[in-house]
């Protein structure tokens, strides 16, 4: 009964085996065939999509393809154009090119004609040169037999006739001119130093060398002198300034040439009496505060003087030198009042003229700045102040008016005459400057020297103070027409060879005395 069983269990077995694996054959096939299907379906639509695509990218295509053709063609087109209007244009330069061709050809046929003919001329000249020649020279020996003189003794006295001639034509025609330009720009100097006077007249004080100290009592002299004059030495050595202590009541004198010095002097003597306390330490302290105090007054004087004048900064040091310029004289005029009073006269002539006016005024007020430096600097004032207005980075044109304002160097700008002329009116003004006697009778001496190294100067005087010279000349060796280019050269040379404040006038007398007697 076992047997059976097993065997049909095992028959069930295969049956369930044959059975489950045929059923999952056909599921399986089934699938297969619903992914065929399927994939079949995608194919179409993919196949759909991309013909799609195929025929908008086609049409993309084309398009681009239309429009860069129109662009090409407009390009084209515009190229030919361009091609055409070139073409014209060298049509019509070859067409002028062949008639300059024409017109050159006929211009070389007409220049070899006239090269021909003047050949022919100069052969025909040359010809009848040689005949002039020999005409001239056959004529001259005539007038050699019948002058009795030989050809350059005749050509010696036909020179010198026609020298003489000509200086005399030539000084009159100096002459003429020179009035003529006197009249014109005596005119317009007039009206302008006239309104620049007018508009800048200051009062002019001469000052000394010296300056009096008032005091209380007389009894304060013996305690300035000191015992055995030991405060009275210290003094003096401080201050480098001579102490006068003579009979003068209630007064002490001050003696310098420095002006500075003999105001730290005043200043620091005025401090001590007031103190009380007077021996050579103390001396020696207030001195020095003095200076100190001065050095800084120096420096507000300058920066307050460009203020006054209206002129913009400057630097440090030509700000202190205009300062020192208050404690400086020239022929004994204030050597600041001098250059701010310069600096208006420039300025009012400049805007006369048309120039520019703050140039001047800096020129002006910085013309005399040389003499500030320190007296161990060897050279003349207007040199040494151009140095240092160049040192100091001053506009070329004031370093120019600095320099040349006594003709030691050219001028390069009508500022420097400008700057000239106003330190001459500056400097004429009745009392505004002194001189010593010595200076004085060497001065016209000069004067009278240079007057007559000059040919056919009989006799000089220097008068009006040395304001004018006249020259007497000789009436056989010099004319009227020579006299007016004498009196010219004699001032030129003064200008060039003298220094003077204001201005000299030279005259020059020429006369004819004739002289007979009754008997």
């Amino acid at each position: 009964m076992d047997m059976p069983f097993i065997i049909f269990s095992a028959f069930m077995t295969a049956a369930a085996f044959v059975a489950g694996w045929y059923i999952n054959h056909r599921i399986g096939k089934n699938k297969i065939t619903s992914a065929e299907e399927q994939a079949k379906k995608i194919l179409a639509d993919a196949e759909r999509d991309a013909a799609a695509i195929q025929k908008e990218k086609l049409l993309e295509v084309k398009d681009e393809w239309y429009k860069k053709k129109h662009e090409f063609e407009n390009e084209a087109n515009q190229k030919r154009n361009k091609l055409q209007a070139y073409e014209k244009q060298l049509d019509a330069r070859e067409e002028n090119i062949d008639r300059k061709v024409e017109l050159l050809n006929k211009k070389e046929k007409e220049v070899q004609a006239q090269q021909k003919f003047n050949e022919q001329r100069s052969s025909d000249l040359a010809q009848k040169l040689q005949d002039v020649d020999a005409m001239i020279a056959e004529e001259n020996t005539r007038l050699e037999r019948a002058s009795g003189m030989s050809r350059d003794e005749a050509r010696k006295l036909l020179l010198d006739n026609l020298i003489d001639s000509v200086k005399t034509e030539a000084s009159q025609t100096l002459k003429d001119i020179r009035d003529k330009v006197k009249e014109e720009a005596k005119r317009e100097a007039q009206k302008v130093i006239v309104q620049a006077i007018q508009r800048s007249a200051a009062d002019h004080a001469v000052e000394t060398t010296v300056s009096v100290l008032q005091i209380q009592g007389d009894e304060m002299k013996g305690r300035i002198i000191g015992r055995e004059g030991r405060n009275i030495r210290a003094f003096e050595a401080a201050t480098g300034v001579d102490v006068i202590v003579d009979d003068t009541p209630e007064a002490v004198i001050l003696s310098g040439f420095d002006a500075f010095r003999r105001e730290v002097a005043r200043v620091s003597l005025e401090r001590l009496i007031a103190d009380g306390r007077i021996h050579p330490a103390r001396i020696e302290e207030v001195v020095e505060k003095v200076k100190a105090e001065l050095e800084e007054e120096v420096l507000r004087v300058g920066e307050n003087t460009l203020l006054e004048v209206g002129l913009p900064g400057a630097h440090n040091e030509i700000i202190k030198h205009i300062g020192k310029m208050k404690y400086r004289t020239s022929y004994g005029q204030n050597l600041l009042q001098h250059s701010v009073e310069v600096a208006y006269l420039c300025g009012v002539m400049a805007a006369e003229l048309g120039i520019d006016v703050n140039l001047a005024k800096r020129a002006g007020l910085l013309h005399d700045i040389g003499k500030t430096a320190d007296r161990s600097i060897e050279g003349p004032h207007a040199i040494i102040g151009l140095e240092m207005t160049r040192k100091f980075n001053e506009h070329p044109i004031v370093v120019n008016a600095v320099g040349a304002h006594h003709d030691d160097i050219p001028m390069e700008h009508p500022i420097a005459a400008l700057v000239q002329a106003a330190d001459s009116i500056s400097g004429a003004r009745p009392g505004a400057r002194r001189e010593s006697v010595e200076g004085y009778a060497k001065r016209l001496e000069k004067l009278e020297e240079i007057a007559k190294s000059f040919r056919g100067v009989q006799a000089t005087y220097a008068i009006q103070a040395g304001r004018e010279i006249r020259v007497i000349v000789e009436h056989d060796k010099v004319d009227d027409a020579q006299a007016d280019q004498l009196a010219h050269d004699i001032a030129r040379k003064i200008q060039q060879e003298m220094e003077y404040p204001g201005q000299i006038k030279v005259v020059v007398i020429r006369e004819v005395r004739s002289v007979s007697f009754a008997k």
